[in-house]
């Protein structure tokens, strides 16, 4: 195994670690947030008929738009969870498609980001 953030000083990795975490501990209290949302918009009393209870398409966009946020979420945990291991292993930093260097200010603002800023402009 290479070590941790190859051809990165140390101060640039535990910054990295450090923006990592930060960011896990934010997305973790979003998900726990977004989980009493739905919860609680579950057990909100409804007719059961959504096409006639004028409430009722109200409250299945609220329902599905507050699922939607929660899987953006999870999957965000998901890139945070890669991101520390391309840290481990001495990848992170790098992008995934073209091999150069993502730029310090990208990672800074997306600590899990995959690719550098000409990549993801591509997807595009």
């Amino acid at each position: 195994m290479s070590e941790p953030g190859r051809g990165r000083g140390e101060a640039e990795v535990n910054a990295a670690r450090r923006r990592l975490a930060a960011r896990r501990r934010d997305t973790e209290r979003r998900v726990a947030a977004l989980r009493r949302d739905l919860n609680s918009q579950l057990e909100t009393p409804g007719t059961g008929d959504d096409e006639h209870d004028p409430e009722g398409a109200t409250l299945a966009f609220e329902r599905a738009q507050t699922q939607s946020l929660l899987d953006q979420a999870r999957a965000e945990l998901d890139d945070l969870d890669a991101a520390e291991k391309r840290l481990n292993d001495g990848t992170y930093g790098s992008c995934l498609r073209c091999g150069r260097p993502i730029a310090r200010e990208r990672l800074a603002a997306r600590p899990a980001a995959r690719t550098c800023i000409r990549c993801a402009n591509r997807r595009r």
